[in-house]
């Protein structure tokens, strides 16, 4: 199909059953806690409605379409220039029935959705508190990587609304934000029930985690075994290849 490629943007294929990808290097590309969140994430039934909050490109929902082909997909973005970049992608791997961007800020979530609407809903959310760090010049950076446009606690409460019961909420965050997620999740009935940690080498302290919560479950989480994801010379582990031999 013939391609309306903005200047900056770049075509990258994904290397799972031939998706592509448009992305704007300058704004924003994936990395591998995409990846490792859409792994992380099971998805079992044909029927499955999967909500990504603060999609972006649409990396998770296009990869998740393409490693279990299987589920309904909705990404969510607060940014239009993204949400008409990633519904091009979804266009270009003619995968409009099964997955669909919206420009939504999460904050309104009960003007367009309905209550317990997902089975499933993942999250890559911004790391950075308001007040931590430098934000970046670039706005759509800012959003991505600082809480300005919704907070931890936005994502979560709009999660409880709608998931279904027994429905998950997986996400990915930095390590030192464990915390603010097991309280809010737990405030928000949405139990913390599996969780791993990701190391950048084994011989340093973790950097990210990921968390799956339930909602109205019962209390009891289960740690799963850490996850390496660099050798001593800085080559992907083991573990990491296998996600990725999964994926790809």
């Amino acid at each position: 199909m013939m391609l309306n490629i903005k200047p900056h943007e770049r075509v990258d294929d994904i290397q799972c059953r031939g998706y592509q990808l448009i992305q704007n290097p300058e704004v924003f590309c994936f990395g591998i806690d995409a990846v490792l969140l859409a792994h992380y994430t099971k998805i079992v039934r044909q029927n499955t409605q999967i909500l990504d909050i603060g999609t972006g490109t649409g990396i998770v929902p296009i990869l998740m379409h393409g490693v279990y082909n299987k589920g309904n997909y909705t990404g969510i973005d607060i940014q239009e220039d993204m949400v008409e970049m990633a519904n091009r992608s979804v266009l270009l791997n003619k995968i409009e029935q099964d997955v669909c961007i919206k420009c939504v800020d999460i904050k309104d979530f009960k003007q367009h959705f309905k209550s317990e609407q997902f089975d499933v809903i993942t999250c890559n959310p911004p790391y950075m508190k308001p007040s931590a760090g430098l934000k970046n010049e670039n706005c759509s950076k800012t959003i991505a990587r600082h809480e300005v446009a919704c907070t931890l606690e936005d994502i979560i409460c709009a999660s409880k609304f709608l998931l279904k019961e027994k429905g998950k909420l997986v996400l990915i965050h930095r390590a030192h934000r464990l915390v603010d997620i097991l309280y809010f999740m737990r405030q928000y009935k949405i139990e913390p029930k599996r969780m791993q940690m990701i190391y950048p080498k084994v011989n340093k302290a973790p950097t990210m985690v990921l968390v799956e919560g339930v909602k109205y479950a019962n209390a009891e989480l289960r740690v799963d075994a850490p996850l390496i994801v660099y050798n001593e010379d800085s080559t992907y582990t083991k573990d990491i290849e296998n996600i990725y031999s999964e994926i790809y």
